[in-house]
């Protein structure tokens, strides 16, 4: 059978290549052609246009790119009518995928989505078109499908594919890591400022201020692979900084605390266990948007799940250095860290524990068996 799956950022990258490979074992003859990024290729199958060609990022970002995301609209409309899939599988990337599904839903393809937008955070009168235009959702947080059954749209929680791909790591070799990247002894504090370059230009400058406070810790960056590490250094006020590319998991594994831009990021940092401090930070008019019409108490995963103030976020104003210095030195002590450790566990607990991936590929291959 045929699959065209839709994936707009790092995140989505990761989810694809493992519902792909999931994909590839239930259905050996399958074909498969995506918009995603080097872990999907990896995996295989015909990549179309790589996800950081379109990684935009706020109201405005996306304005000052319409012309551009409209034509990829168009392009894909397209590639689909050519390629003739059996199911177009969505992940995430709402602006762009709900677009798509209700042109898409119109021309009779099935369409599966993996990866729920967040219509619980603003905007919940888009449920109405992904009822309309979405045949089977396939959601990974635990809270939204009673969210979708308040408006009598029937979801299937699977639970989260993170959880899959760290716990299928194999350990690392820290003395190996630490001597390739110069990191030398101390206790690491990890600052993970997003992957693009709207975010890392708004966050890690202030996310570096505090490295003159903490000298007994070193201080690293998680570099994304969709960004050069050129772009990274112009940011990072100290020479005493290092920085790990593409290489964020294993960097997690043995950091001792972390520095986190708001996102995927935070619930990755919390599946280590490492005590973080959540930061967001985008252009003034973007966010005096999204104050209007995002309805949540929190920004981040951690807190969303836990519905409750697990880790700290600062957010646009109080994104200073005076409270990220206040904040650091919190997460640092003995008794935060024990708190945050048994909060960490019960999050763990309520994603659901393994198999996400598959459980979604084995769905969407008996669906369309079925049919």
């Amino acid at each position: 059978m045929k699959y065209y799956i839709l994936v707009g950022e790092a995140s989505g990258d990761l989810h694809g290549a493992n519902l792909m490979k999931e994909l590839f074992r239930k259905d050996p003859n399958a074909e498969i052609r995506f918009w995603g990024g080097d872990l999907m290729k990896n995996v295989g199958g015909d990549i179309v246009v790589h996800y950081k060609e379109r990684s935009f990022m706020g109201f405005i970002e996306v304005l000052f790119n319409l012309k551009k995301i409209l034509g990829y609209i168009s392009f894909c409309k397209k590639d689909i009518e050519s390629f003739k899939p059996d199911v177009i599988i969505f992940i995430d990337n709402s602006g762009f995928n709900l677009r798509i599904a209700k042109w898409a839903k119109e021309k009779n393809f099935k369409t599966n989505y993996y990866i729920s937008p967040q219509v619980w955070a603003s905007r919940a009168s888009r449920v109405k078109n992904i009822k309309r235009d979405i045949d089977s959702m396939y959601v990974i947080l635990p809270f939204e499908k009673a969210f979708y059954a308040k408006y009598n749209y029937p979801v299937t929680f699977v639970g989260h594919p993170l959880i899959d791909g760290i716990a299928g790591r194999n350990p690392i070799d820290e003395l190996a890591f630490r001597q390739k990247y110069a990191l030398g002894n101390k206790e690491i504090i990890a600052l993970l400022p997003g992957s693009r370059k709207q975010e890392i230009s708004k966050m890690l400058s202030v996310m570096t201020s505090v490295v003159e406070d903490f000298k007994a810790y070193q201080f690293v960056v998680a570099g994304a692979p969709s960004q050069s590490k050129a772009f990274y250094e112009s940011f990072m006020t100290d020479t005493t900084i290092k920085f790990v590319p593409n290489q964020t998991y294993d960097l997690l594994s043995i950091s001792h605390a972390a520095i986190v831009a708001s996102g995927t990021a935070t619930l990755e940092t919390a599946l280590f266990k490492v005590p973080q401090v959540v930061c967001y930070k985008g252009s003034a008019i973007s966010y005096q948007i999204a104050k209007r019409i995002i309805t949540l108490e929190y920004i981040s995963l951690v807190n969303l799940i836990m519905n409750n103030e697990v880790v700290t976020e600062l957010i646009q104003n109080d994104f200073t250095k005076l409270n990220l210095k206040r904040e650091l030195q919190k997460i640092l002590t003995t008794e935060h860290r024990k708190q945050v450790f048994s909060e960490y566990h019960d999050l763990e607990e309520k994603l659901g524990g393994k198999g996400a991936s598959e459980k979604t590929a084995q769905l969407i291959v008996k669906g369309l068996k079925e049919n």
